[in-house]
């Protein structure tokens, strides 16, 4: 990574001219001098229809590596909007507006309710159409009032991009109020990819395969950004398909791979019947982030794939990686999120003073991959940052060593009859049945005590338990009133956007509420 660097197209500039930066299943490669060739041409393209640094552009487009240089070149000269592709009518509507966007990008050929929408809006429209045999993500440019261009188009030099210039802007997930919107600027993403390659180790010998959506701040900044800041390469898939992984991983013959719980839990299914794959291609670890991990998982993956998990803590608002467990031989402490992994990590209590090693509080956070602010939202800033640290909203315990426990999003906390509960401390213990796969433990609407616990269980494949037994199990484990008093056993959990297990709003979704 160039340590100068304080601009996402400085930060390419790194890997060697005829090096692969990225790849796809099946398809060739594109070097690094390619890359930053194509990402030159593009930029240019979008100054020479007066788009600029700070002019925002929304991408819509499927998991892949037009996805994925679509991303870096926007993001290198004006302000990247990546929406997932899967929205309706009127979340596209929402968020176009929202966004004030100057241009969508769509797939050539692809429908989508967002061309629509953005016709409804007057926002122009930009087709891309995929280059592959030019190498992965290589495309062309089509606006409905010219042909298609590969970059230039008569415009004059654009302006290069500044470090306080603003490179993506994502929503929060908004699960219990309007979303609210993050700039992040090309200083932020430079150093959040410098706190995970240095957590991480990244060097150019790297391959990374890539199974996080490019519409998250987790999979653009770890499985993507920060390892090509490293000269690594980079493997694209069409998304995640747990069917599909081991082929792309005799393929792409990765060192790493990053992902959510539900995605490790849904490899882990498959890993038996690719043991000789998994073999012939042995990983320098794996990498969790965006939900807890139980621990019973961290356990199997190691047992499977013989790597470390390094657990890791990530928000949009700090531009991803806030904590992180370190690379062996560091201690790894399997629950634990880890100590600071880029920004300085306090836990704080009500009245935001410091609190002492192993008691719960807020975790807060401060530093240069830290967003300034939410936009044109002074409530929700005045609320969000007190004395110059992010209030994250999650509880968490700060060991002596300076790793960090989460106990749960203070939203997430289920308070029954006045008693708090940890929904994850619940996880845990359903978890440790032989029988369970999955469990999330969530609050559940009561008329006298407030809130009862309950939880959704998946079972593992050929395994059998009821509702009765596994109750059983978590009372000989817990105290009474932590115990579900409600089990729903199901065939899968509904998951966000993102593919990441979502406790608040739960009990509406499965029809408990």
């Amino acid at each position: 990574m160039n340590p100068s660097a304080s601009t996402i197209a400085a930060l390419l500039e790194t890997g060697d001219t005829k090096a692969t930066a990225l790849s796809s299943p099946g398809g060739r490669t594109l070097s690094f001098g390619a890359l930053r060739s194509l990402i030159s041409r593009t930029v240019e393209t979008l100054a020479a229809r007066g788009i600029g640094p700070n002019d925002r552009v929304a991408i819509v487009l499927d998991n892949g590596p037009e996805m994925a240089v679509a991303f870096l070149s926007v993001a290198s000269g004006a302000t990247a909007a990546p929406l997932n592709p899967r929205y309706r009518a009127e979340e596209f509507e929402f968020y176009l507006t929202d966004l004030k966007a100057k241009l969508l990008i769509v797939a050539q050929g692809r429908s989508s309710p967002a061309i629509d929408v953005a016709a409804k809006l007057g926002i122009p429209v930009c087709q891309l159409t995929a280059q592959p045999e030019r190498g992965a993500g290589s495309f062309v440019l089509e606006f409905a009032d010219q042909p298609a261009v590969r970059g230039g188009g008569g415009g004059g030099k654009p302006r290069a991009a500044t470090p306080d210039d603003a490179a993506l802007v994502l929503h929060t997930s908004g699960t219990t109020s309007r979303p609210k919107i993050v700039p992040l600027l090309q200083r932020n993403l430079v150093a959040s990819a410098g706190n995970i390659c240095a957590t991480l180790g990244f060097s150019a010998d790297d391959r990374g395969l890539c199974i996080m959506p490019l519409f998250h701040i987790h999979g653009l900044m770890a499985g993507l950004l920060a390892p090509l800041s490293a000269g690594g390469q980079v493997c694209c898939p069409p998304g995640f398909d747990a069917l599909k992984f081991f082929s792309w991983m005799a393929e792409a013959r990765p060192t790493w791979y990053t992902g959510v719980p539900t995605m490790h839990q849904a490899i882990l299914t498959r890993a038996g019947h690719n043991a000789e794959i998994v073999k012939a291609n042995p990983l320098r670890f794996v990498r969790s982030s965006s939900s807890a991990l139980p621990t019973k998982v961290i356990t199997e993956i190691e047992s499977v794939f013989g790597a470390p998990v390094i657990e890791s803590y990530g928000m949009t608002e700090a531009s991803h990686q806030m904590t992180s467990n370190p690379l062996p031989p560091e201690p790894r402490k399997p629950g634990t999120v880890g100590p600071g992994g880029g920004p300085e990590v306090r836990v704080v209590d009500e009245r935001g003073n410091p609190v002492s090693p192993g008691t719960p509080g807020e975790i807060v956070i401060r530093g240069p991959s830290v967003m300034r602010g939410y936009e044109n939202n002074p409530t929700a800033n005045a609320e969000a940052f007190v004395q110059g640290w992010f209030r994250t909203g999650d509880q968490g315990a700060m060991d002596a060593d300076g790793y960090v426990t989460i106990t749960g999003r203070l939203k997430e906390i289920i308070i029954r009859g006045g008693e708090k509960i940890s929904p994850r401390e619940v996880d845990e213990i359903i978890m440790a049945h032989p029988a369970v796969h999955q469990c999330v433990t969530f609050a559940l609407p009561h008329e006298m005590l407030g809130e009862e616990v309950a939880a959704a269980v998946v079972l593992r494949p050929g395994a059998e338990a009821s509702d009765k037994e596994l109750r059983q199990f978590a009372a000989v484990r817990l105290a009474d009133f932590k115990v579900p008093r409600k089990i729903l056993i199901v065939q899968e959990i509904p998951v966000g956007a993102t593919g990441k297990l979502q406790r608040i709003g739960l009990a509406k979704k499965l029809g408990l509420a």
